[in-house]
């Protein structure tokens, strides 16, 4: 493992914790070969190989409640669209999930055209009805409670008037895009892997909502967005493969954009703030609206 970048990603206490995670998990799953992945987000993961599974990956995440509703979304759909989870202890925050191979991303795909077509085709067969509703929060919640902090956030003035604005297009996108779907909440390149029967998703987050809900994250994550030219190709093909209006697709954006940029604040993350960006997804969905 590499100490000195997990600590500084996570903290001296977390490092710990992994320690003894990889002890304790490797004996009661039967785990050999447990390689770091040099990926650093919530998580701590390890490809491992399982003597009654195969090829998997160890999953430590640091916070509990969010490691509880991947699993619960996992067991949801059972290997249909996600990868497959085969053992947990969800109240220590550590999942073993399918590891998917060959694994590439996504984001390795160099066409624009062919990233756009692949996230279209995963995301339409990826959304279903939640077993237990109650199990999971909505994306009204999601939008209403960063809204809520950041309504105390008196140094952040102007990106608190754009998440305000962002909650009224948000209940307006609610009441038009009724379904009540389990989503991904997280689509983006990083989490759509190649398998060996094509793209599955991996590490979704677990929300309910209308599959529409689930087409911005994507959209946020593809290189050179803040481009007008690209951004309008952008739009306009997901609009066509997946029947949605362009105009909606964009005020969907500028939720989800104004949200992270919230979300940023929220985790400390100050010099990932840019408002500029907030700005321009503000203006590219009252273009749309002219």
């Amino acid at each position: 493992m590499d100490r000195e970048k997990i600590i500084a990603h996570f903290g001296a206490v977390f490092y710990e914790k992994i320690l003894i995670d990889k002890e304790i998990y490797s004996k009661q799953w039967q785990l050999t070969n447990l390689e770091q992945i040099n990926y650093y987000s919530v998580n701590c993961l390890f490809t491992c190989i399982s003597a009654k599974h195969g090829a998997c990956i160890l999953k430590i995440g640091k916070h509990i409640d969010t490691v509880k509703t991947e699993y619960q979304m996992l067991k949801d759909f059972d290997g249909n669209g996600l990868c497959k989870v085969y053992e947990a202890d969800t109240d220590n925050g550590v999942l073993l999930i399918e590891r998917i191979i060959p694994g590439t991303q996504l984001r390795d795909e160099p066409d624009l055209d062919s990233r756009l077509n692949e996230f279209c085709r995963v995301y339409m067969k990826l959304h279903k009805p939640p077993a237990d509703m109650t199990k999971y929060p909505t994306y009204m919640d999601w939008v209403s409670n960063i809204t809520t902090y950041m309504q105390t956030r008196s140094d952040y003035q102007i990106l608190c008037e754009k998440m305000l604005k962002a909650r009224e297009v948000c209940r307006s996108m609610w009441e038009k895009y009724t379904g009540k779907m389990l989503l991904h909440g997280d689509l983006h390149h990083d989490n759509i892997l190649m398998g060996k029967d094509g793209y599955l998703a991996i590490d979704p987050k677990g929300v309910i909502g209308d599959p529409v809900f689930d087409i911005s994250r994507f959209i946020l994550n593809e290189r050179d967005w803040n481009k007008a030219s690209n951004f309008a190709h952008i739009i306009t093909s997901i609009s066509n493969n997946l029947n949605v209006l362009e105009q909606d697709i964009r005020a969907l954006f500028y939720i989800e954009l104004t949200m992270a940029a919230c979300w940023s604040v929220e985790d400390g993350d100050y010099q990932d703030v840019h408002i500029d960006e907030v700005l321009f997804a503000e203006h590219m969905m009252k273009q749309s609206l002219i």
